[in-house]
């Protein structure tokens, strides 16, 4: 039995894959009829490359987790989405100290096979990143590997 979006929200943000602890990424929407979702993130300085912007591969690795998100709530069962392939087409910098969002979605779930695509956009909605991947979904035996909220640095591995 799917639960209400407010609920899946909730736990979703208390019980968070470990990328997305480890890059603060912050679960802030979520819509599994659309099969959507949308994290929040700062990017700090240490997620930052010499040039003062954030790293292209922190942000690979921000828009796989949201489109991966995506298709979590999508899926509508629990699911594991290992990624098959991806794309990462970059059109602007995020500087260092900005609020930048990563938006997933779903564009077609598949029985093991799904497609979808993630955004990076900036405060003002101006795109920034594109990702366009397929994923295939399997079940998931066992507890998984989560940080849950309020986990010490580091439990998210964000020791030295």
């Amino acid at each position: 039995m799917s639960l209400p979006d407010d609920e899946l929200l909730q736990r979703m943000r208390k019980r968070q894959a470990p990328t997305s602890a480890l890059l603060g990424m912050e679960l802030v929407a979520l819509d599994s009829a659309a099969g959507t979702c949308r994290f929040r993130m700062e990017a700090v300085p240490r997620l930052c490359n010499p040039m003062g912007n954030l790293q292209g591969g922190i942000i690979a690795t921000a828009l796989d987790d949201a489109a991966a998100t995506a298709c979590i709530v999508k899926a509508g069962r629990r699911v594991g989405v290992p990624t098959i392939e991806f794309k990462v087409s970059f059109y602007g910098p995020a500087p260092m100290n900005s609020e930048v969002f990563f938006d997933g979605r779903v564009l077609k779930l598949g029985r093991t096979i799904t497609f979808a695509e993630a955004d990076m956009t900036n405060a003002d909605g101006k795109l920034l990143a594109r990702l366009s991947t397929s994923v295939m979904l399997v079940e998931v035996e066992g507890p998984g590997h989560f940080v849950e909220e309020g986990a010490s640095d580091q439990q998210k591995g964000n020791t030295p």
